[in-house]
């Protein structure tokens, strides 16, 4: 430890240059207790945030998942299934599969046989099962005739039997539909085929099957990307994905009945004006709030509620702001009275009403604005500033933005085709996440690109109503369903 000079040698130069020395020091030391707690608050917000109050996933939440919370109200119904509900159950047919008969042979009472005598009748139940699984394998016999020219014609065979001995299109559909639509990896499905069908297909084999669905589907891809252009209507979305190891995007733009999915080494603009949708489109788009979505002015924009409502449940709950707990409210409020005027068949809501919400924003996001002033007041001006532009709270940024987009984020409210959140393109993204987490990354741009054409199809089919298995087994006959009309 340095031992400290005695005052009581030294000059009077000597102590103002220590003052100055130490003063100095305390500056330092101040700077430093500033920046420190700083970090510390800003590793307690991050240990703070989960699924419900952030945009992480709820796999982010680990083993010590927050006790759930609900910005929904009671509906004051009881659980399980409602008045009207035409529900799902097992129903007697009236041509069963196959028929079973078991006689009687003799009296339950006096034990008295009863081979010889006839039934006067019977009582049946049903049981529903699915059969042996099996491959079931059909020989094309092409009759070959001898014209009496000379000439041997031979009678031409179907597609699917295009080689002397092959797999036919509903095996190829399984296999595809385990490996793209269920996610299993490539030696599980092998391993279940086997399992199921008593026969071993190789991973050259599955990737082929992949393979020949990504080629078929090339012109349905086409044609659901030009039907997404003609949409009211569209979710964005993008998420992080590995491929080679990499860092990738995955970029979704749905509608209610069609999915695109595509992937890109870049997160922003760049990535759109490659994939080409959104420069084109005129309608509306319901994304998050990234800023290269606002770079886009040939088509409207809404902001996703569902994103507001985790921040300011976050604010709620780190910092006690009471202005967040209004705006949740207030959101939920507004959201209520437009669906209330849906199921009413309006299609809008009363100017008085539309009015008075619009003010009542008005008035939580001013006063949330004073309250932050009070808590987080600017620095003095003799304190020299940095590069760049000054740092925020998190409040006062989600003020900023619910302020100067308020027309974005209110478009639920004034236009009633748009929803009050970006749900649908979050589910879509979902699946995606699925397969990041269970395959780690993409092993290379072609296994990338099967995926998401193929997950576009699907995922397409799926919100028309269509089964995806079948959906999958006509696209490896070669004739894919037709998903946009004509």
């Amino acid at each position: 430890m340095e031992k400290q000079p005695d005052l009581s040698t030294l000059t009077e130069q000597e102590k103002d240059t220590l003052i100055i020395t130490l003063l100095g020091v305390i500056d330092a030391l101040r700077l430093q207790v500033e920046q420190l707690r700083g970090e510390l608050e800003h590793v307690k917000a991050q240990l703070g945030k989960n699924s419900q109050n952030s945009s992480k996933p709820p796999s982010s939440d680990g083993l010590s998942k927050p006790a759930p919370k609900s910005l929904r109200k009671a509906s004051g119904q009881k659980s399980g299934g409602q008045k009207g509900h035409k529900g799902h159950f097992l129903e007697a047919i009236a041509e069963p599969d196959a028929v079973e008969h078991h006689p009687v042979m003799q009296c339950a009472a006096c034990a008295n046989g009863l081979g010889g005598v006839a039934a006067e009748s019977y009582e049946e139940r049903q049981v529903f099962d699915i059969p042996v699984p099996r491959l079931e394998v059909t020989a094309h016999r092409a009759e070959q005739k001898r014209c009496p020219c000379g000439h041997l014609t031979t009678a031409a065979f179907p597609p699917e039997a295009s080689a002397s001995v092959q797999y036919g299109p509903r095996i190829k559909a399984v296999a595809v539909y385990l490996n793209q639509y269920q996610l299993v990896p490539y030696a599980r499905v092998e391993e279940m085929l086997e399992s199921l069908y008593d026969t071993r297909l190789c991973e050259g084999s599955l990737f082929n099957f992949n393979q020949q669905a990504y080629e078929n589907l090339e012109d349905t891809e086409n044609r659901i990307k030009a039907a997404l252009l003609q949409q009211e209507v569209l979710h964005a979305d993008e998420s992080g994905i590995r491929v080679e190891g990499k860092l990738h995007w995955v970029h979704t733009l749905g509608s209610s009945g069609l999915t695109h999915y595509q992937h890109h080494p870049k997160r922003g603009q760049t990535a759109m004006e490659d994939i080409g949708l959104l420069p084109k489109y005129t309608g509306i788009v319901v994304h998050d709030h990234l800023k290269a979505y606002l770079c886009y002015t040939g088509f409207l924009h809404g902001l996703c509620n569902a994103h507001h409502l985790r921040e300011l449940a976050f604010l709620l709950e780190r910092g006690r702001l009471e202005w967040a707990g209004e705006m949740i409210r207030l959101l939920a409020v507004m959201k209520k009275c437009v669906d209330r005027a849906k199921r009413r068949r309006q299609t809008s809501l009363s100017p008085q009403l539309h009015l008075l919400l619009s003010q009542r924003y008005d008035a939580v996001v001013e006063g949330g604005l004073k309250q932050d002033a009070l808590l987080n007041p600017p620095e003095p001006a003799a304190v020299p500033k940095k590069r760049g532009r000054t740092k925020q709270s998190k409040a006062k940024n989600l003020l900023d933005r619910l302020k100067a987009f308020k027309t974005e984020t209110l478009r639920f409210m004034d236009d009633f085709r748009v929803p009050f959140d970006n749900n649908p393109a979050e589910r879509d993204i979902r699946m995606v996440k699925l397969k990041q987490k269970i395959s780690g990354t993409f092993r290379s741009q072609n296994g990338a690109s099967l995926f998401f054409r193929i997950r576009s199809y699907m995922s397409s089919a799926k919100k028309q109503g269509y089964n995806v298995f079948h959906a999958l087994a006509l696209c490896l006959q070669g004739c894919p369903l037709n998903l946009v009309g004509d």
